[in-house]
């Protein structure tokens, strides 16, 4: 299956040598994990950051079967930024790999139990003070699965899941202290 490599813009131009750049490096990614299925990589330059080394920004997305990897990386010079966030990626997949390989105290990889949670974005403009929805499938794992999916995407804060061993929708979250938090939400 051929590798998607999709690259977006955001107030900047992607010039054909950045395109060539950003495609080929990107491309070399499946030699690390073979299956993944798309990658996405955002560029951009954000005029109000508040230094000047900080305003060109390279986000890369790994989308595949068993896994959804995220890096960010910000620098003076574009292609310093995306060389950063790849060399960022590369260490995903590699501490990823590892952890598959590894396996579980249950006797099950992670292979088999991490399920692909797509993404599905909507932007909704209206009056409301909400700007932005977003929809997404919430793929059954337990507490430990969904604190390495939160540490592997890149959120902070926190992350939702469905909990397999409660079959109920939990919220993860990293606390003011450094631990962690589960908010486990009943209907009454």
């Amino acid at each position: 299956m051929a590798l998607k490599i999709e690259v977006v813009a955001r107030n900047m131009e992607v010039t054909d040598r950045i395109q060539d750049y950003v495609t080929k490096k990107a491309a070399k990614l499946d030699r690390y994990m073979n299956d993944i299925e798309e990658v996405k990589v955002e560029l951009a330059y954000v005029k109000s950051a508040r230094s000047a080394i900080d305003r060109q920004v390279a986000q890369i997305t790994v989308r595949g079967r068993r896994a959804l990897l995220r890096t960010e990386e910000r620098s003076d010079d574009i292609f310093a930024a995306f060389d950063s966030a790849m060399d960022k990626m590369q260490r995903q997949i590699k501490r990823l790999k590892g952890k598959r390989q590894r396996g579980r105290g249950d006797g099950r990889s992670a292979a088999e139990v991490v399920v692909e949670p797509p993404i599905e974005e909507g932007v909704i403009e209206t009056a409301s003070p909400i700007m932005r929805r977003k929809t997404f499938i919430l793929p059954p794992m337990n507490e430990a699965e969904a604190l390495e999916q939160m540490r592997m995407v890149g959120h902070d804060n926190f992350f939702i899941f469905f909990n397999m061993e409660t079959n109920a929708i939990n919220v993860l979250y990293r606390r003011r202290d450094g631990t962690y938090g589960l908010i486990e939400p009943k209907i009454g």
